[in-house]
């Protein structure tokens, strides 16, 4: 399961109440999910060149953390920053900000950097991008970084899951490595391959179709990858369902 500890679109932050993460954790204990993460508010840039809103990304993306840890969390999945100037300095910022997080927020949770599809400045468009933002942050604090591969954004991106599914998951482990990720969010694309543009469909509703989707969860090595699904939400109880229900349909 994938949550928001916090309103996503906007800059105030809250802490978690102790007796708040006690009762979070004993209704978690009373259902079937077994891992659980966050995503970070959407307005984070820690690769920014702009010293206030790198300042300010940085404490909300330590009290990201802060949350994900009173809460027990496993993963909290970050987008990667924009560069808006320079490609390599952005990176360097971005993993330079990581590991300040990681130093002042001591734990086990681990964060999943979400690749991109690419678009504008958006640094985690490949998988070699991707690596070189881990190994950039300091040796002693890697232990807690991974990936999290959303389908739409790499087919977006260029990476053809759809027709070179074995090549595509080949280069991934090559490059990252396969014990890097994890968790995969499921969601079909509006958008052609190499578009560069993240417009999410349903399951085998769009460009990707339902080949990939097949593949990906009857692929033995990602049986213990953790997937969530954000597809469109025309009605989310019924939709959702039926998405979740494809896919495990797809199971062999």
């Amino acid at each position: 399961m994938q949550i928001f500890t916090k309103m996503a679109n906007r800059w105030a932050d809250r802490e978690c109440e102790d007796a708040e993460c006690v009762e979070f954790r004993r209704a978690l204990g009373e259902t079937e999910v077994r891992v659980l993460s966050a995503h970070d508010s959407y307005l984070i840039n820690l690769a920014s060149p702009d010293a206030a809103l790198r300042a300010r990304s940085i404490e909300s993306f330590v009290a990201e953390l802060r949350r994900s840890e009173a809460l027990g969390l496993d993963y909290l999945v970050s987008h990667p920053g924009n560069f808006m100037t320079d490609r390599e300095s952005g990176v360097a910022r971005n993993a330079e900000a990581i590991g300040i997080a990681l130093e002042r927020v001591p734990g086990r949770t681990t964060i999943l950097m979400e690749m991109t599809a690419g678009s504008g400045t958006a640094i985690g468009s490949t998988f070699e991008e991707m690596r070189a933002l881990i190994e950039l942050v300091p040796p002693r604090l890697r232990h807690r970084m991974g990936v999290c591969i959303d389908t739409a954004h790499i087919f977006a991106a260029g990476y053809d899951i759809s027709a070179d599914y074995d090549g595509v998951m080949r280069h991934f482990d090559d490059v990252v490595g396969l014990e890097r990720l994890g968790m995969m969010h499921l969601n079909d694309s509006k958008a052609p391959l190499g578009s560069r543009r993240d417009r999410h469909e349903l399951i085998a509703e769009g460009a990707i179709g339902e080949g990939a989707f097949r593949r990906i969860m009857n692929d033995e090595r990602l049986a213990g990858v953790a997937k969530v699904i954000e597809t469109p939400k025309i009605e989310p109880d019924v939709t959702d369902r039926m998405m979740l229900d494809r896919l495990r349909g797809y199971v062999e």
